[in-house]
């Protein structure tokens, strides 16, 4: 699964990860009144990186958690879901509105595959000091480069350039207004 070959997602030790996982996120999301710094306790011990600072606020759902990375200083805003089957990395000062979707769980195009309930991932990166707008959702394999902004309620189905701007179904640039 990790290496973004093929898995089977009912699998005994996937499950097992599930359930833990099912576990912290009721632990987690039970603190949102809790001080930001318990909470950062409660992300450092179950996500697979968490920088100084980094903030998720709850509600927040993700699916196995020790995939996500998040650089110092990082802010998820409510209701975020990170669909984390293989690593998502999130960069230094990158903030993230709510409701924002990152996808890496990806399906095989052909139906026989589908059919045997085969799943694979690929991996989602995000650059730092990158602003995602509330409600956007970034599909499978998806880089945005530092400092990219991200327009609320855009379909990110591809990379984004570093310092670009993208909004829109799916995501496109924006052109610049400046001299």
């Amino acid at each position: 699964m990790l290496a973004g070959e093929l898995y089977r997602p009912g699998s005994p030790e996937l499950q097992a990860d599930e359930a833990a996982n099912k576990a912290w996120l009721v632990r987690y999301n039970a603190a949102a009144g809790r001080p930001a710094s318990e909470r950062h306790v409660l992300l450092s011990e179950h996500l697979g990186a968490v920088g100084q600072g980094a903030v998720i606020r709850p509600p927040f759902h993700c699916d196995c958690g020790y995939n996500i990375r998040l650089g110092a200083g990082v802010f998820l805003n409510f209701n975020c879901v990170i669909l984390d089957v293989v690593p998502v990395w999130i960069g230094d000062r990158t903030q993230i509105g709510p409701a924002v979707q990152i996808y890496t769980a990806d399906h095989p195009r052909d139906a026989e595959t589908r059919r045997e309930g085969l799943e694979f991932g690929r991996q989602v990166r995000i650059g730092c000091d990158v602003w995602i707008g509330g409600g956007a959702i970034l599909l499978p394999g998806v880089t945005v480069g530092d400092g990219a902004i991200i327009g609320a309620g855009s379909v990110v189905t591809r990379d984004v350039m570093p310092g670009q701007t993208v909004a829109g179904n799916p995501a496109r640039p924006l052109k610049s207004s400046a001299p």
